[in-house]
């Protein structure tokens, strides 16, 4: 990656703190990840490839054209996605279907 394309994250690699064993790779977009909205859904896919934990987080206001752009999400470990947010931690072990939004008072309620 060049830096023209490079992508200025919110927290830089060099804070992120070990939160979470490493049980593999997840999606999160850069609304998270880049402009530092708090993550509003996510939900547990089957795992597609080898190390994909089958996660995917959103911010909640992507929409289909923002998603079709490969630029605007990437792959990263899920520890790093937990410290965009801890309140995540207590659900990484729900099962592949699990789907999960953020209610205002901070927690993920499940969403059916």
């Amino acid at each position: 990656m060049n830096a023209s394309t490079a992508k200025n994250f919110r927290i830089k690699s060099e804070d992120l703190k070990p939160l979470v064993e490493s049980v593999g790779w997840c999606v999160a977009t850069d609304r998270i990840m880049v402009d530092g909205l708090p993550i509003g859904y996510m939900h547990r896919e089957t795992p597609v490839a080898g190390g994909d934990s089958g996660w995917r987080f959103f911010a909640g206001d992507e929409d289909e054209a923002y998603m079709a752009r490969d630029g605007n999400h990437g792959v990263y470990d899920l520890n790093t996605v937990a410290n965009y947010d801890p309140a995540v931690i207590p659900h990484l072990g729900a099962a592949p279907g699990s789907r999960f939004d953020k209610a205002d008072d901070g927690a993920y309620i499940p969403f059916d």
